[in-house]
């Protein structure tokens, strides 16, 4: 896109700190690769104060990532946390870019030391003082959802752009919400949305359009890059095994003291696709010919099989009672078994009357528009039903679950 067009920002819409406690590296390496790619702003929501206020001030001043938020204020300071917005020039344009947070946010760790502002207000004083400095181009970062971004730029004049962002469905075409281009650009960096302003004779926009673009393989990798993420993954998952292997350990001794493992506390529990496949030979021979039965395999040969976003779709009942704690539990646990589709083993009726249906929804709780974009329920479900099919053609390959797994995103 640089190379086609000569006026271009890249921002990021912020919420992109991981959402787990032990993974903090994943956030500072995060800052660095944006810092990388050249960003010129990045949005900041309650996910990036997870951490602490603390935290994400220290690793700001260490990246120098261009920050900004309009309503996030600092209880010590009295100013708002990061820059309330930011003025970028590209060739002729003065772009001026802000985000707003959602005054909602559950704020954590950090709420004794931020608070958040109205939005609309926010939005309000800084788009004016935006305009009053020269932009010519405004551009807004929400961290509001799809339905209060689109509230906000209908109440406030003034803003070109939206970026909208917070649990957002991807939409491949943006769309105008008055004047204002409307980018659904989904989750998880597995896509890149386009917003063309085109500017008039006084620098001001005419006319804008936004689109959506997934990517795939055919994108390509930059090498560098790529060596980059492989190395910083690679390191961040021999990190992760070792603390699963710490935390059973501690698990293991609390139980020689007498304390109660999590498979204990419950009547319900998983049990493995081996006690299944006792009555359900045929079932279980069928099965082991399918990609589910080489689902941990591709986490292992990708070097993520510490990865806590990534293992849950790749193994039975992750950390719930008798399912899959910690890598010491491949043996029995990991793959896509009996159990994920079926439900736990210790609910199954010894003489059911009828069998447990299989519907989409059953799927898509690993199957999402995020993790699987190419999902097609009526076309996946031949491949795992347990009854002859004759011969069928390999699924076709999943473009963003491979970029995932190669540490494209």
């Amino acid at each position: 896109m640089k190379a086609q067009y000569g006026q271009v920002v890249l921002v990021d819409g912020g919420g992109f700190f991981p959402e787990l406690d032990d993974q903090q590296d994943a956030a500072w390496f995060l800052m660095d690769a944006m810092m990388i790619l050249h960003t010129d702003a990045v949005g900041v929501s309650e996910k990036e104060l997870r951490y602490g206020r603390a935290f994400l001030l220290a690793q700001q001043k260490r990246s120098k990532l261009p920050l900004t938020c309009a309503n996030l204020w600092d209880k010590q300071t009295k100013k708002t946390l990061v820059a309330p917005y930011l003025l970028v020039k590209k060739g002729t344009a003065t772009v001026g870019i802000f985000c707003v947070t959602s005054e909602k946010a559950d704020l954590g760790v950090s709420r004794d030391s931020v608070t958040v502002e109205d939005p609309t207000a926010a939005a309000t004083r800084t788009v004016a003082e935006l305009r009053k400095k020269g932009a010519t181009v405004v551009v807004l970062l929400s961290q509001l959802g799809k339905v209060e971004s689109e509230d906000i730029v209908t109440a406030v004049d003034g803003i070109d752009a939206v970026i909208v962002g917070r649990n957002t469905p991807l939409l491949q075409k943006g769309r105008m919400i008055k004047t204002t281009v409307a980018c659904y650009g989904g989750e998880q960096g597995q896509y890149i949305g386009r917003t063309l302003l085109t500017l008039d004779a006084k620098k001001k926009v005419a006319t804008g359009d936004n689109e959506t673009f997934i990517l795939g393989p055919e994108v390509g990798e930059n090498p560098s890059m790529l060596t980059l993420v492989k190395s910083f993954e690679d390191s961040f998952n021999d990190k992760q095994r070792k603390k699963e292997k710490e935390r059973a350990a501690a698990a293991e001794l609390n139980r020689a003291n007498g304390g109660t493992g999590n498979s204990e506390q419950a009547v319900d529990h998983y049990l493995g696709g081996e006690i299944c496949a006792r009555c359900h030979k045929a079932e279980q021979e069928q099965w082991a010919t399918t990609l589910h039965a080489q689902a941990w395999k591709t986490l292992v040969d990708a070097k993520k099989d510490a990865n806590q976003d990534c293992i849950p779709c790749h193994v039975v009942g992750y950390k719930k009672p008798g399912g899959f704690q910690t890598g010491d539990d491949a043996a029995k646990l990991a793959n896509v078994q009996c159990e994920n589709c079926h439900g736990m083993g210790t609910q199954h009726e010894a003489l059911p009357t009828q069998a447990r249906r299989i519907t989409e929804a059953t799927c898509r709780g690993c199957h999402t528009a995020a993790n699987s974009p190419n999902f097609n329920f009526a076309t996946y479900l031949p491949h795992i039903l347990h009854k002859p099919q004759g011969a069928l053609k390999p699924l076709p390959p999943n473009p963003a679950k491979q970029k995932m797994l190669q540490g494209g995103h």
